[in-house]
């Protein structure tokens, strides 16, 4: 039986899993995790300033995009690496978040990426103790 498995039929062993995943949101919003560990993570992680610059950009991310870290880290999110997102689906929740101080939005989203257009699960998170917006991204399995 995996991990998973044990967690739902023990309730202990399920509080613990969510203990764990939510000390590892905690690090990761507050920039506490370090960069390899950073780049393990099984979806894609994106820290923009509150103008849309991106600070960080992990690995699973440029493999889902085909945009390599050095050729995102500095760059406009939104204007120069996805200019797909500048619509009120995406662009907009992320201004509104940002002037409100005050953003969480779980939304599907279609990345019309060239080589390998994909469907997301795209969660925009405002973190006011470093003025960093998140945004994390997951890939939608087909036939789910």
């Amino acid at each position: 039986m995996d991990d998973l498995q044990t967690a739902v039929s023990d309730p202990v062993s399920l509080e613990a899993l969510i203990s764990q995943t939510n000390a590892l949101t905690k690090r990761i919003l507050a920039d506490a995790i370090a960069e390899d560990e950073f780049d393990r993570l099984p979806f894609g992680a994106i820290e923009l300033d509150t103008q849309g610059k991106i600070l960080k950009y992990n690995a699973f991310e440029s493999r889902i995009s085909g945009v390599k870290r050095a050729n995102a880290v500095g760059k406009n999110f939104f204007a120069e690496v996805a200019p797909c997102t500048v619509v009120k689906q995406f662009y907009g929740r992320f201004k509104e978040g940002v002037k409100k101080g005050d953003l969480h939005e779980k939304f599907r989203f279609h990345f019309a990426f060239v080589k390998n257009p994909v469907d997301v699960n795209v969660t925009l998170f405002y973190c006011d103790l470093t003025m960093r917006v998140w945004v994390f991204v997951r890939p939608i399995m087909r036939g789910r």
